[in-house]
């Protein structure tokens, strides 16, 4: 099979597409005929070795996808052979992909592969900061940052289905009237030196209650001002490449909380967070439109292209490779 290694660490250009041996599914295991993979800002920091996880090349990069089972280890029952199915896996940038069963789940009923690839890393941060940290309410204000990005409009569209009102952010008012269009009530253009006016204008002169911010950087300092008494403050990434100094003294005036997020780990040191992952999540799909927005898809063999896209932040919502057929296809 065809897979896209990652050979040393360092540049994007690292990355080559190779044949590899085509794994078999072992105890309580299934192999994926992969038809899609969603690109994430991990898979970037990985290849450069500046993740959290760090993984020794050569190796296979990607954390997400779909496809449909095409064969079954010992203990797995022969129906799911043929069902389509999202995974959540490293070493998803491959023709074949071999997962336990725990990683993967059905594919919502009328997603396309490439949305459904690029769903669940997404939703599962903005669902963990939103809902499981930051206890967002009805008719409270959410202010999502880097809006126009992967996470962003996922934390756009949950907000919305949790019943907030929300501002969005970013640096480019054409992918911000896409965001609008996605369910945002207002959105803010961060260029210029009033963006904290700007905020609380847009929230009819009132600080925010709730901040989702991957950015990072001179946004997570106007973000500190335009929070509101009791605020929450979700720390989801550092998008801009800056980590930020915290001045302590608008957590105390303010009264507010600042949380990190991690979702992976979380749900890995308390199963519970997990479970509430994969009853909850699935319901808010079904009765909300939380499916990804995708923004440019690239074949395989152009993933080093497609990584330095996004690298750019060059797209709207997600990236996707079309690993075999049409990633804006609806399986049946």
């Amino acid at each position: 099979m065809r897979a896209i290694v990652c050979k040393e660490l360092g540049d994007i250009d690292n990355l080559v597409l190779r044949e590899v041996d085509t794994p078999s599914p072992g105890d309580g295991e299934v192999l994926i005929g992969m038809r899609a993979a969603a690109l994430n800002f991990p898979d970037i920091l990985t290849i450069a070795g500046k993740y959290q996880h760090k993984q020794i090349p050569p190796f296979i990069p990607g954390l997400e996808g779909a496809g449909r089972v095409i064969e079954v280890g010992a203990g797995v029952d022969s129906s799911m052979i043929g069902r389509a199915v999202m995974i959540g896996i490293r070493g998803i940038f491959a023709e074949v992909v071999k997962a336990p069963m725990h990683a993967i789940s059905a594919m919502p009923p009328g997603w396309s592969w490439a949305e459904a690839a690029g769903y669940q890393v997404i939703a599962k941060t903005a669902y963990h900061a939103l809902v499981q940290k930051a206890r967002l309410q009805p008719g409270e204000t959410l202010l999502v940052n880097g809006a126009s990005g992967g996470t962003g409009h996922m934390a756009v569209r949950l907000g919305k289905a949790l019943g907030a009102r929300v501002i969005a952010t970013g640096g480019n008012m054409q992918k911000l009237e896409i965001v609008r269009q996605l369910g945002a009530d207002a959105v803010v253009d961060v260029a210029g030196s009033d963006v904290v006016e700007r905020i609380k204008k847009a929230n009819g002169g009132r600080g925010v209650d709730v901040v989702f911010d991957p950015v990072g950087g001179p946004i997570f300092d106007a973000s500190l001002k335009a929070c509101g008494y009791g605020a929450r403050l979700t720390v989801v990434g550092f998008a801009s490449g800056d980590h930020n100094t915290v001045r302590t003294n608008y957590a105390l005036i303010k009264g507010l909380s600042i949380i990190g997020v991690r979702a992976g780990e979380a749900a890995r040191a308390d199963p519970r967070l997990q479970a509430d992952y994969d009853t909850a999540l699935p319901a808010l799909a079904a009765k909300h439109d939380l499916r990804p927005y995708i923004g440019a898809t690239y074949p395989l063999d152009q993933a080093a292209v497609a990584l330095s896209h996004l690298a750019a932040r060059g797209a709207v919502g997600k990236i996707v490779l079309a690993i075999t057929g049409d990633a804006a296809e609806v399986p049946v």
